[in-house]
Formats: structure tokens, sequence, C-alpha cells
């Protein structure tokens, strides 16, 4: 045999044992959606004095730059998800009020909110909601100048990108968003998410996102430490930062696209991570109540790629009240932590950010505290296969015992 052809022999068995990876990270996929599936099967309904609406937070579109997404588009994916509602948060324009042109109201039965993500002159990085036309000086002003505008104006704000945040003890926010999508998506090898792609992309798209989905340990320790700190409340949300632009591809010098893969579809961005908020029976969901149930914490976050978390509950009672996530509650000898999730889960229970008790295989759980402190959950998903089963299902808000 020629050389030439023994290398090109030799070229070809590299790249098929090259490829010998990614077709099991293939099989393995298969097997999650089949777990998943499974779990599903075994959901409880789950009813109380609440009603629970569920939906996306952190979305820009094209009035903003950094994306091409179109409000159609936008409406079209909350749509297709059953959300209830969609939070918009567009970057300002130093020309007009991103946050007045944006989706707002009821469109095909969604709550839109208009927000901004803006940024200080101290390059903290805050989600304002509802937005205004002040956004586009914000970045003459400091944080805390910032956070007393916006609170003026009763708007709701929140520290996006918590990692690199640096004004934790001066300003007086509502909440961090403790998980961000593109933050994480961000840590993607693109060629390893290249070759993903070829192998899964077709068959399971939506679940290459567990390829490289993991707990945001660093966000939950700022927002642990915050709060104790504070020693105030502080909500946690996650952020879809869907921009509709992350992905690969190949264009020819026209720019048109020869071969692409978009990891971030609206679509399936809001199918990835969700914000569920509870209000109570004969309250409609609106914007007022909305942004009121999101400040008071009377919410958690739900990863429902992996399995719908609607009906989760997490209440704590002492002889005289009974207080929900984001609520206070007095310390009266003991306090009754009740968790209930609408599949058999692990469990554990967190205090000022640290694990104290956990259960496995449960859908109900009480857990019995005598100190004060920040008492927040963490549920698993186990019986899934691979790291999934490693990473958290649902994050709790906290309930804090005073």
């Amino acid at each position: 045999m020629k050389t030439w052809k023994k290398l090109l022999l030799l070229l070809l068995v590299l790249i098929l044992l090259s490829q010998i990876p990614f077709a099991y990270r293939r099989y393995k996929l298969g097997r999650l959606n089949a777990a998943i599936q499974q779990t599903n099967s075994q959901r409880v309904a789950i009813q109380d004095d609440f009603v629970e609406y569920k939906g996306a937070m952190h979305v820009h579109s094209f009035l903003g730059g950094h994306s091409t997404g179109t409000f159609d588009e936008i409406i079209a994916a909350a749509k297709s998800n059953q959300l209830d509602f969609v939070v918009m948060t567009e970057h300002p324009s130093k020309n007009f009020s991103t946050a007045e042109m944006t989706l707002k109201g009821i469109h095909a039965g969604v709550l839109f909110i208009n927000g901004n993500e803006v940024i200080t002159a101290d390059a903290d990085r805050l989600l304002v909601i509802p937005g205004n036309g002040s956004a586009a000086d914000t970045d003459q002003h400091s944080t805390p100048e910032v956070v007393t505008e916006a609170k003026a104006t009763n708007a709701t704000v929140i520290v996006a990108y918590p990692e690199e945040f640096k004004s934790w003890d001066s300003t007086d926010y509502h909440g961090v968003e403790v998980y961000n999508l593109y933050t994480n998506a961000r840590e993607i090898n693109p060629i390893v998410m290249f070759f993903d792609g070829l192998w899964s992309y077709r068959s399971y798209p939506d679940l290459l996102f567990a390829t490289f989905y993991e707990r945001p340990a660093e966000s939950l320790r700022r927002w642990d430490n915050a709060i104790v700190a504070r020693k105030q409340r502080l909500v946690a949300v996650a952020g879809n930062d869907a921009h509709a632009n992350v992905g690969l591809a190949l264009k020819d010098t026209a720019g048109n696209t020869l071969l692409g893969l978009k990891l971030d579809p609206y679509e399936r961005s809001f199918r990835l991570v969700r914000v569920h908020v509870l209000i109570p029976h004969g309250s409609p969901l609106g914007a007022e109540t909305l942004r009121g149930a999101l400040a008071a914490g009377h919410c958690f976050i739900g990863f429902d790629l992996f399995s719908d978390s609607a009906g989760f509950r997490f209440t704590g009672s002492n002889a005289n009240e009974i207080r929900i996530q984001g609520d206070e509650i007095t310390l009266e000898r003991d306090i009754r932590l009740n968790v209930t999730a609408p599949i058999p889960s692990r469990i554990v229970l967190m205090r000022d950010g640290n694990p104290i008790q956990s259960a496995s295989g449960v859908t109900m759980k009480e857990f019995v505290v005598t100190e004060r402190g920040s008492y927040r959950v963490e549920v698993y998903l186990s019986q899934l296969p691979g790291s999934v089963g490693e990473q958290p299902w649902i994050l709790s808000n906290p309930i804090y015992v005073k």
C-alpha cells in the first residue's frame, strides 16, 4: 500500500476513534431522555391556597442590540411553552426608551412586563422592572444612586451577574439573579459542543443543556452571604438571559449561514429554566401582583427541562402562624419546615447557605429547626442518570426564622 494511502487510512481511523466519546454521550442523552419521561410519569398533583404561575425572566429582543429576536418570536415561544408571564429586560439606548417600546401587557394570553438591564458607573449590572427612559444614563451614576432612583419609581431591582457584582454592602436592591443561563453557557467548550451537536442536536436538542448545566455555586454563596450580612430578606430568581444568539455557525462571505447550530432559540431557552410564582387565590395575575410576589420572594426556580417543578411548596409554621418561602416567621421553641415535591426527590435543607439536613426518595418532608437563620431548600432528582442527578432541580427562596 502506498504511503499516502496508509496516512489517509490512519487519519480516517483517528477521526473515527475521536468520535467514540460523542457517540457515547449521545447514548447517555437517550438514557436521560427516557429517565425524564419515566420521572414525569410519577408526578402528583398538589392543591393549596395559591395559584402557581410560571415564566421567564431576563429576556432581550432586537431593541437593545445583541439580538435579532422579534416580538413575534418571543410571543410564539412563550405561548408554545405555556408560560404565564415573561419579564423583558432590554438593554438601554441613548436615543429612545427601550423599556417603553418593548413588549408589555397581555399578548396571546401571556403577561409581559417591560424592564431594562442596566450598567452603572461602578460596572455593576442590574435588572430594573419596570424600566423607563432614565436607563439610558445609568452608566453615569453609582450603583446606590441607580437603585435609589429606581425604587423611587416603585421599580423592582435585581442584581444581575452576581459573580461580577461589587456593591454588596451599599445598596438596597430586592434580589439576586442566582442562576443565569447565558453565564452557564459561556462554560461551553465550542469544539466539544460542535461534535455533540453533530451527534445529538437532531434527536435531543434541548438535552444538550444537560452537557454543561451545573449548580451556580459561586452565585448562591454570594447570595447566602449577602442575606447573613444584611440581615434582610433577599429574593433569588433565575435569568434565561434569552437573546437567541448563542451557538455556532459557518457563514459565507455574504453572511449567509451554511451550517448552523443555535443553542438558545427563545422556545428552547424558555423550556430550560423558569421562575414559578405563587399568588393567593382570588388575586388575578397582573403586573403589580406578579412584581409584588417576586419582591416578596414568593417564588422558586425550577429547571423544568428535567421535569416540571410545578407543585413544589416550602412552608414554615409555629404554634401561631404558617408562612411560605420568602416570609419571616418567629422562633417559638421550634419551627416546622415542610417541603412538598411533585416527584420523589432528594431534599436538602440549608441554613445560611450550609446544608444541615436531607432526605432522599420522598415527596414530603418535615424538618424541625430550633435556631434562627435563613432556611432554604435545594431539590435533586437523584434518579436521573449522569451528572444531572447531581445538580439541583429546584432552588427555593428562604424562610427567615427570626
